[in-house]
């Protein structure tokens, strides 16, 4: 049983994610610029769309706007991400499912860490997308060893953290004093550092690899390699990121824009080239240059079922065997309009979506519902029917494979995709984590499910009042 004097971990999840923030401003300060562009937009979508504003209102999702943000984190052992699980928990945060990339060509695989139930969302959204690195799928068996030894050697967690995550286990919770100090340690682990723990000949092999590969195991740390706020209007934001000085990725990745969003939408400025520095054999700094970190915008939408999701990768797919989009942009317009010609198939209004089974909703009583008289049976399609019930779309709060590979292409440029053989290892990958991933659709359908059922609940509560 927690303490009454614990701080909730949802508080110091918003507290984790607050200094997250102010810390990447400081180090990437066009990313404030994005937070900026980001708010005007939603401020205009929301002042033109009052339709949208009551639904956010009915599913307590309106304040969320300006503070949803996610990060993403690359590790580099076993044993780092499964520390990281255990950290992650002291915030309230779970492994929500499971993402192979190396089908993309990014020799990684991960879960987003992030809360899990509706209460603790409201509270704060903030998710970690973290990617665990796949040695085992480069070739050059020396440069794996080499890498697997420097990887061994590093701590990317303070003694600090360390000992206040086992103090939280130990007693289900930090005060406000450990808190802070949990906060503050936690941050070091994800904090930029400039200069390099492998040698300059050793960086660039491991570089010519993959630059994925290079960023994982050249650092002290995981570096935060972004943060992203949640906008209402992606295409608003990206057509003005050029007019703050601020270089956009060529396509936004995941469906086309439409009037009822899908899934995830994603597109980010281009990672910046930064200093750092290596050490020569005889102890002296010398100056060279990484490219890996960025800012990142997201629009998400309708969480889908198993029957839209396949739906979902088929057009995709198409569209994508129609036009590939290179990372300069020069195929731009055609992708985009492979992307919009397939996704006709995919309905475009919440009715047409419920119906066909491709979206998960949640259910609540309308006011007539509410005061509702006489006797009622429980099926949900006549409630509809009468105006006793509304629905509204389930945020999808997870990602995207091939959207979170296009966003990692499109900054690492085309010259780096690797023909990685595709191999999902979903229970090595658990065994690294030190538990099991919760499943997506399962969770999603649960919440539904309960929506239902709090509804047919209240409902039979009228009657039993009568």
């Amino acid at each position: 049983m927690r303490d009454a004097g614990f701080v909730s971990r949802d508080d110091i999840r918003a507290d984790f994610s607050a200094a997250m923030s102010a810390m990447y401003k400081v180090e990437v300060p066009a990313y404030g610029m994005l937070m900026e562009l980001v708010a005007e937009a939603n401020a205009e979508v929301l002042a033109g769309d009052p339709e949208l504003r009551t639904s956010l209102e009915a599913t307590d999702s309106l304040d969320r706007i300006s503070q949803e943000r996610h990060g993403a984190i690359r590790l580099g052992t076993p044993a780092e991400l499964s520390m990281m699980r255990r950290v992650f928990a002291v915030m309230g945060m779970y492994p929500v499912g499971y993402y192979d990339l190396s089908a993309a060509g990014v020799p990684v695989h991960a879960t987003a860490f992030r809360p899990v139930d509706a209460r603790t969302l409201s509270r704060n959204p903030f998710r970690v997308f973290t990617s665990l690195l796949r040695l085992d799928l480069i070739g050059d068996e020396t440069l794996r060893a080499e890498a697997q030894q420097v990887l061994a050697a590093r701590r990317i967690f303070s003694d600090g953290a360390i000992a206040l995550t086992e103090k939280a286990e130990r007693q289900g919770g930090l005060d406000r004093r450990d808190a802070d100090r949990f906060v503050d340690e936690i941050l070091e682990t994800f904090r930029w550092h400039d200069r390099a723990c492998v040698s300059a000949d050793m960086y660039q092999r491991l570089h010519r690899q993959h630059r994925l590969v290079a960023d994982v195991v050249s650092f002290k740390g995981p570096h935060i390699n972004h943060l992203t706020p949640r906008t209402l209007d992606i295409d608003a934001v990206q057509a003005r990121m050029p007019l703050r000085g601020i270089e956009p990725k060529a396509v936004v990745e995941g469906p086309p824009t439409r009037r009822c969003p899908v899934l995830l939408r994603q597109t980010s400025f281009k990672a910046l080239e930064e200093p750092v520095s290596f050490q020569s054999d005889d102890g002296a700094w010398m100056t060279g240059s990484h490219t890996a970190r960025f800012g990142e915008i997201e629009q998400r939408g309708i969480a889908l079922t198993p029957k839209g999701r396949a739906l979902y990768d088929r057009l995709l797919d198409e569209a994508r065997k129609i036009a590939t989009p290179s990372a300069d942009g020069s195929n731009a317009a055609d992708y985009g309009a492979a992307l919009a010609g397939r996704f006709k198939s995919f309905p475009d209004s919440w009715e047409e979506i419920r119906a066909a089974g491709l979206g998960y909703f949640t259910y609540s009583l309308t006011e007539l519902g509410r005061t509702a008289r006489g006797g009622r049976d429980d099926d949900v399609e006549r409630l509809l029917a009468e105006g006793l019930l509304r629905f509204d779309p389930i945020v999808y709060e997870d990602f995207l494979p091939v959207s979170a590979a296009g966003i990692f292409q499109s900054n690492l440029g085309d010259e780096a995709t690797e023909a990685f053989a595709a191999s999902p290892n979903q229970q090595v990958f658990e065994a690294a984590l030190g538990a099991s991933v919760v499943d997506e659709f399962a969770h999603y359908a649960a919440i539904e499910r309960r929506s239902i059922e709090n509804c047919r609940s209240a409902l039979r509560g009228l009657q039993a009042a009568e």
